[in-house]
């Protein structure tokens, strides 16, 4: 039967192809730059808000379902309304940003790399709609991105920092960056760990081997960092990577 399943999904591989090379992937490019145009136009004439729904949210699962990819979200009532947070996720493949974008229901601004300025559509649309790019390679201008981000957060957005730093090719949570947690201890906001699982088997890790499946994303209860001194950072580290880690580690 072991045997039947591997042999059933090679063929279901195989069959997606065409419809991965001949239309996912070139209306993807094309939908992007939509999209993109749409988030310039309503940050610009309406609010960034508004902006990001449209160009961000909606771009986010109009691609999931085109994929398809199926979400299933737990924890939703852990989110407080008009709250904001410091949103940590963990790191497995792109799309999880479709995933959180999509699903987890409250106005984000990301930290991400300034790489992703150059795609087109994407990377005007995200400025537009006020998320941060950040430079790693230079830690004045990333500390420069940072307190642009905390500027943003005063105004009830809730801003979303990948700790790992960058995808993880096997799934198993790869040793967090301080960044995140230093933020919020400045801004003095919560911390919102969130899980997503099922994205590396969808698009794993620096390929374009995409392939339809099931996401889950666990919303967990916000930790509230009054309970932690900033010379406790290591130990808040550890406690929000348990959290974290914990619907990584029923997955496997």
């Amino acid at each position: 039967m072991h045997l039947k399943i591997i042999y059933m999904k090679r063929i279901l591989h195989i069959l997606y192809q065409p419809y991965k090379w001949l239309f996912f992937l070139p209306f993807l490019f094309l939908n992007t730059l939509f999209f993109g145009t749409i988030a310039v136009l309503i940050s610009t004439f309406i609010n960034q808000r508004a902006g990001s729904y449209w160009g961000g949210a909606v771009w986010s699962r109009f691609n999931s379902y085109l994929t398809p990819m199926f979400v299933t979200v737990y924890g939703r009532e852990n989110i407080e309304k008009n709250t904001s947070y410091v949103i940590i996720p963990n790191h497995q493949s792109l799309y999880d940003i479709f995933v959180i974008y999509g699903w987890l229901g409250i106005d984000i601004k990301w930290v991400i790399k300034k790489e992703l300025r150059k795609i087109p559509g994407l990377g005007i649309g995200s400025e537009k709609v006020g998320h941060i790019f950040i430079d790693r390679s230079n830690s004045k201008l990333a500390l420069d991105s940072l307190q642009k981000a905390k500027q943003n957060l005063s105004k009830g957005s809730s801003i979303i920092i990948f700790a790992e730093g960058t995808r993880s090719k096997t799934g198993e949570l790869q040793p967090f960056k301080r960044g995140a947690f230093k933020m919020a201890f400045d801004a003095g906001l919560p911390i919102l760990p969130i899980t997503v699982t099922g994205t590396k088997d969808i698009l794993p890790s620096n390929t374009f081997d995409i392939f339809p499946g099931r996401a889950k994303l666990y919303i967990h209860k916000p930790i509230d960092i009054r309970n932690y001194s900033e010379t406790e950072i290591t130990k808040l580290m550890d406690d929000v990577r348990e959290v974290i880690a914990g619907p990584l580690t029923k997955a496997v």
